[in-house]
């Protein structure tokens, strides 16, 4: 059994206030970890890992299952999957997105219980769920944003405005996304922003104004309305405003800070660390 490596915030221990986010652990022998998702009815964090190539369908990509402690309790929770990414929950269901299909697997035994094809695709990446129970998933590729809905999965919307379209969170009657930018030769330095589409009638609008930020990849709530957001590129923790504004919140995590996860009530924001294979949690005030 894998052990996380704890470091003691000092701050703390001294009951001093902290003027920015601490680590608190960091846990390493993933393999290309790309997303983390706590699920608080069962206290555990899973972890995807692409392991080897984000585009191959090599059958080496598999989900962990690790302590909200950093603990890992079975790093091979579920096999069979090809390069998995993002992550979300839905009626006692993991949904993992693998290149072309989504995976539907059952949370109580880690058994894939079905895989639903996504023709055309080319990088599905993350998924997010809405109260209704229905599941949707970021083409990074092809500027598409699927749905699986009543067991049918079908593309919801395609608009070039979605800017390659990487994190998604449902909020309210909205899809919030973290657009990567341009995938061509500009994407050096063309960079991409914050979007909300309209569940209604698929609407999309910037988040704020269209200040380029980074290459986005996750996105999960702040407490205060803001929202967490990692540049894969750079390797970048941003907080980002209601209004656009972006933060740098860690500067320095290195290329592939990927699709972060939060366990709320301890205000910890979970880091994939894709390059490192490892798993960082770092805690905010």
């Amino acid at each position: 059994m894998l052990r996380p490596a704890v470091v003691l915030a000092l701050q703390l221990i001294a009951g001093v206030a902290m003027a920015g986010p601490v680590q608190v652990w960091e846990t390493a022998g993933f393999e290309n970890p790309e997303s983390a998702l706590f699920h608080t009815g069962s206290s555990a964090i899973y972890v995807s890992n692409v392991a080897g190539e984000a585009t191959v369908k090599d059958g080496n990509g598999f989900i962990s299952k690790v302590a909200s402690d950093g603990t890992v309790t079975a790093l091979r929770w579920v096999t069979g999957l090809d390069a998995p990414k993002g992550l979300a929950i839905a009626d006692g269901k993991l949904y993992a997105a693998d290149i072309d299909h989504l995976a539907e697997i059952d949370l109580a035994t880690g058994k894939i219980i079905a895989k639903y094809a996504a023709r055309d695709a080319k990088f599905l990446n993350d998924v997010a769920a809405d109260a209704a129970g229905n599941v949707y998933v970021s083409d990074m590729a092809t500027n598409t944003i699927w749905r699986l809905a009543e067991g049918k999965f079908e593309v919801w919307l395609q608009d070039a405005k979605l800017l390659n379209p990487n994190g998604l969170l449902i909020e309210g009657d909205r899809l919030i996304v973290a657009a990567w930018g341009p995938m061509d030769n500009s994407a050096a330095t063309v960079r991409g922003f914050m979007l909300a589409v309209s569940l209604k009638d698929k609407t999309i609008t910037p988040l704020g104004d269209t200040a380029p930020i980074g290459h986005l990849d996750g996105l999960e709530p702040a407490r205060d309305g803001a929202y967490y957001v990692t540049d894969w590129m750079a390797g970048k923790l941003f907080r980002i405003a209601a209004d656009g504004k972006a933060t740098v919140l860690l500067p320095d995590l290195g290329q592939g800070a990927a699709d972060i996860g939060i366990i709320p009530d301890q205000n910890l924001v979970l880091i994939p660390r894709m390059k490192d294979n490892k798993l960082t949690a770092f805690k905010f005030e």
